[in-house]
């Protein structure tokens, strides 16, 4: 259902997208819109990972440098059939995690140094999970694509609203006030809130995929609880980007935006995650 749910929201995204290019520069611009989201499809599918791994000072580590955590992924990635990912790691305190790569065959998982001192090995194994489900599930570059989109739509939006204000765009054309009002407002909102479901629903499926990778949900949603109570209390990460707030098993801004529920959180309740989690170690252990 959750895969479902998220091909049918990729199209709502890509109709988003054309559907401005047409208020702004009737079917010149849908058009424009529409090879702009293949653009974005192609880019994201090929430069992503590098890209954020770079903004995020990741250093790839090696077994000899760091043989517990390179053999507990390994050990993890065997187990869920999948490749052996690249590994690195942030300097950071702040505890987070995230995964990155076009497809299993070119993965790449990313903890802190923060996440290492804070878990024990149990629940560092459930975090591990989880970004290697969403590694499985190839949830990574949908959130990307997702995410580039739902910029673009917003600069667009950006971009219409300076043409009002100067008077460059004139209301009469492609859509009228209402056609400029929804490439304003209405269109990036949508948009955003689109992609917060995306990014919230294949949360949940990682968390139920990471809890059978790592053997018992409850390591996972041990983590979670102490992962989630770190970052309410402390700034984000540095050089954290709320376009990639998406990729971290705990959004890094949760602590500075705690008025965010519901349609504008890039992740499901921490609590309703651990929840799920208990009664999945529940069921196994029936």
């Amino acid at each position: 259902m959750n895969i479902f749910k998220t091909a049918i929201l990729m199209a709502l995204m890509m109709g988003i997208m054309v559907a401005v290019g047409q208020l702004v520069g009737g079917s010149t611009g849908a058009f424009v819109m529409l090879i702009i989201s293949l653009g974005i499809n192609f880019f994201s599918y090929w430069y992503s990972d590098k890209i954020v791994l770079k903004m995020y000072s990741a250093n790839e580590i090696s077994e000899s440098e760091a043989p517990q955590l390179y053999n507990l992924v390994a050990k993890l990635a065997n187990k869920a059939k999948l490749p052996m990912p690249r590994v690195y790691v942030i300097e950071s305190g702040v505890p987070n995690a995230f995964a990155t790569g076009r497809n299993p065959d070119h993965a790449a998982v990313a903890v802190t140094t923060g996440i290492m001192q804070a878990l024990d090995y149990n629940e560092l194994s459930g975090v591990l999970g989880h970004e290697l489900a969403h590694v499985k599930h190839r949830d990574i570059l949908i959130g990307t694509i997702a995410a580039a989109m739902a910029g673009v739509i917003s600069m667009i939006g950006s971009i219409v609203q300076w043409g009002a204000i100067f008077g460059t765009r004139d209301d009469d054309d492609n859509g009228g006030l209402i056609g400029t009002l929804a490439a304003i407002i209405i269109a990036p909102l949508a948009a955003s809130i689109i992609q917060m479901a995306i990014s919230r629903s294949r949360e949940y499926d990682a968390d139920k995929t990471g809890g059978e990778i790592c053997g018992n949900p409850l390591y996972l949603a041990s983590a979670l609880e102490k992962i989630e109570r770190f970052t309410m209390n402390s700034a984000p990460i540095a050089n954290a980007s709320e376009s990639t707030a998406h990729m971290f098993i705990i959004n890094p801004f949760d602590g500075t935006k705690k008025f965010l529920k519901g349609l504008f959180s890039t992740h499901p309740d921490t609590e309703d995650r651990i929840s799920r989690l208990r009664q999945q170690a529940a069921l196994i252990n029936a």
